[in-house]
């Protein structure tokens, strides 16, 4: 199962889900991968820490290597490093990312990460992919890839605006790439449910028939402290409220999508 967590407004938390949504699968036996395509790297380093910073087989290596002909081009497994959490495993980001996206678009090779995960297919029960906060190449690379896509969302005017945009483009990638992709759902972050404002906003999605996802996940000054020492939340303090909402998000899809 691969699934995208998507939007192409920032600030919403991909990262955030990204990894602990990973991190909850791993710790349940189920070898599991993170893929962060995103050049700003907030995956990467919420799962490596400082250690980051000495990664030397990253996706701008990948991707470069699609640019040029090689005789004996490296293995897709060999970009992929080991985290300090069992079973999960990571695709690094690179800020080179930013550099060769022009390039790959014109050369056209966006389906070179479908085909990497084809390849990897045998050694991960579940891939999670980060992505920019923009519908560009390497978002469209993911969503190509992808089984499924996650929304994150958070709760005003202007994200649900958003929202139907996103929608469309996600529609588009389908029709034109991908008849497998499926919206499994959008995942309410930084949910504050004394506030008015995300209650009504949440409603109304809920009322136009969007797939809404529940539990919704709560505002916590935990996650930055989770974030501050590179520990998913399930690591850091596993009976918190908030990873409780991880679990229990991570098991409803599990049980919804049967993956």
């Amino acid at each position: 199962m691969r699934r995208v967590v998507f939007n192409q407004k920032g600030g919403v938390g991909k990262s955030t889900i990204t990894c602990n949504l990973a991190a909850i699968s791993a710790q349940q036996g189920l070898r599991t991968l993170v893929i962060d395509l995103d050049p700003q790297g907030n995956s990467t380093h919420y799962l490596l820490g400082d250690s980051a910073e000495e990664v030397d087989a990253t996706l701008a290596g990948f991707f470069d290597q699609t640019l040029n002909f090689k005789l004996n081009p490296r293995r897709t497994a060999d970009f992929v490093v080991a985290t300090p959490f069992d079973r999960l495993d990571l695709m690094p980001s690179h800020p080179q990312l930013e550099e060769l996206q022009s390039k790959l678009e014109s050369r056209y090779k966006i389906y070179k990460l479908r085909d990497a995960l084809d390849e990897l297919a045998d050694s991960y029960d579940r891939v999670y992919i980060d992505t920019p906060p923009a519908l560009n190449f390497y978002t469209r690379s993911a969503l190509i890839a992808a089984n499924a896509c996650l929304i994150p969302f958070d709760c005003d005017d202007f994200s649900r605006r958003a929202l139907y945009a996103l929608l469309e483009n996600v529609d588009e990638i389908r029709a034109d790439h991908n008849r497998d992709l499926a919206v499994e759902g959008i995942v309410v972050n930084q949910y504050q449910p004394r506030a008015s404002l995300p209650q009504k906003v949440v409603q109304e999605l809920i009322d136009e028939g969007l797939p809404v996802l529940s539990p919704y996940l709560s505002a916590s000054v935990k996650i930055k402290e989770s974030h501050e020492q590179a520990r998913p939340m399930i690591h850091l303090e596993p009976k918190h409220k908030l990873s409780q909402e991880f679990v229990a998000l991570h098991d409803t899809l599990a049980r919804k999508y049967g993956a």
